[in-house]
């Protein structure tokens, strides 16, 4: 996560009390995010809940631990750390053969270095065969429109994502 805030404060809740307080919003989809969920102890057990009370569920994640026990009818949001995150070394490569058809695979580029390194990864795990992949600048770091046309130049098959919360309020927190 690359807000420093989600790694301090917040409140401890069972998951009770979580189902209660998801309750009182009219949505069937729910987004479980960090900092790192997986480091959570009994997330696996909130993700199994979720989906057993007919929640559509995602989970994103860093990538850094193993997916392989989270319930097979959550969609995992897969964060592929690069080399300029200075973070590629707790890349848990072993997840990319949980990855099916409705995960996704994103990677934070940081340059146009990490854009290159990221193709090769795409080739070298067949990636785009896979699962849908994602493409997103640092904000403030690589310029989106540069990112953009290397993708339409390179013709790869992948979608660009912007930060928009970054876009639309900065660094607020909680939004």
């Amino acid at each position: 996560c690359d807000t420093a805030y989600a790694f301090q404060g917040g409140s401890m809740m069972g998951i009770d009390d979580i189902m209660s307080s998801i309750k009182k919003y009219d949505t069937r989809y729910v987004t479980v995010t960090g900092g790192e969920p997986l480091a959570q102890k009994e997330v696996l057990n909130l993700l199994k809940t979720l989906a057993d009370s007919d929640y559509e569920v995602s989970l994103e994640t860093g990538g850094g631990l193993s997916i392989k026990e989270v319930d097979p009818r959550v969609k995992i949001i897969l964060d592929i750390k690069t080399p300029e995150s200075g973070e590629e070394k707790k890349n848990h490569w072993e997840n990319l053969e949980v990855i099916n058809s409705k995960d996704e695979i994103k990677f934070v580029l940081c340059s146009r270095g990490d854009y290159e390194w990221a193709k090769q990864i795409l080739d070298q795990y067949q990636l785009t065969e896979k699962c849908e992949i994602l493409f997103s600048p640092v904000y403030q770091k690589l310029n989106a429109t540069d990112l953009g046309n290397w993708i339409l130049k390179d013709q790869l098959h992948v979608r660009m994502q912007i930060q928009l919360h970054k876009l639309l309020w900065g660094e607020k927190p909680g939004v």
